[in-house]
């Protein structure tokens, strides 16, 4: 597997984590690969062969070839169907809300055509643009300009979803909703109306993710292999705490995860 990661122009920055490429040659035999849950939403093209995602064991859709993967509270798998190809940007939780009017909200837990989300013709002609590209360097330039001119103020993120979404990435994960709002628990409804509209979960939800993720990262790069200390350093109740936030997400235990081929690309990206 070959997968790079690249900076955004400075004007996204506050919006946009990163753009990514992944490049893994076709397999005699494709195997299925479980997606973790990370707190971002995804722009991908796929530019390879189709790539299945498994609505149940047995049953799957054909991904869209150019589409936003939005929130996602649960695993799920995809498995190749020949060459991986894909160039992707990944946006920060609050990210991409600043570009559509859609609300965030519709895209959880499922791929949704960008031609759904943009005209039909910016839609189709972005698609065309990148597919065409020589190279990665093009298709972040292509994709840039078409950020950059939908960027609108009128669709800046609210003040207090921001805020929520920043403490929560600073703390990762473990502040709670209470502490963020300080003394004005009056907001508490109009923020989360606001942060699934914007969001597309609830701010306990991406909590819960970011913190995950950052235990994730402390087992990949073999911080601990105590678990009691990953539980203790994310300040989890106690280990069985972790446990069970753990299988919510990836669908195993921690120690599982580490030796599980199916985990391979998650890990890849989580890393």
């Amino acid at each position: 597997m070959n997968y790079q990661t690249y900076k955004p122009h400075s004007d996204l920055k506050p919006l946009v984590d990163c753009y990514w490429t992944l490049e893994v040659p076709k397999q005699s035999e494709p195997q299925k690969q479980r997606i973790v849950p990370d707190g971002c939403i995804e722009m991908a093209f796929i530019l390879g062969n189709d790539i299945k995602r498994y609505t149940s064991e047995n049953e799957f859709i054909l991904q869209p070839r150019a589409m936003v993967l939005g929130q996602t509270i649960e695993p799920f798998y995809i498995e190749p169907t020949g060459l991986v190809k894909t160039f992707a940007v990944r946006f920060y939780p609050y990210g991409f809300a600043n570009f559509v009017s859609e609300p965030i909200s519709n895209l959880a837990n499922k791929e949704t055509p960008i031609v759904q989300l943009f005209r039909t013709e910016n839609a189709d002609d972005l698609e065309q643009k990148i597919i065409k590209s020589e190279n990665t360097e093009q298709r972040i330039s292509i994709i840039e300009k078409f950020l950059l001119d939908r960027l609108n103020d009128e669709k800046t993120i609210n003040i207090i979803v921001k805020n929520t979404v920043d403490s929560l990435l600073f703390t990762n994960g473990s502040a709670s909703i209470n502490s963020i709002l300080k003394d004005d628990l009056s907001k508490r409804r109009q923020l989360e109306r606001n942060f699934k509209k914007q969001i597309g979960v609830s701010p306990k939800q991406l909590g819960k993710v970011i913190r995950l993720q950052t235990a994730l990262k402390m087992i990949l790069n073999q911080k601990s292999e105590n678990l009691t200390n990953i539980a203790y350093e994310n300040e989890y109740f106690d280990q069985a705490h972790f446990i069970k936030d753990f299988r919510e997400f990836t669908g195993i235990n921690p120690k599982e995860f580490l030796i599980n081929e199916n985990l391979t690309l998650s890990a890849l990206f989580y890393k």
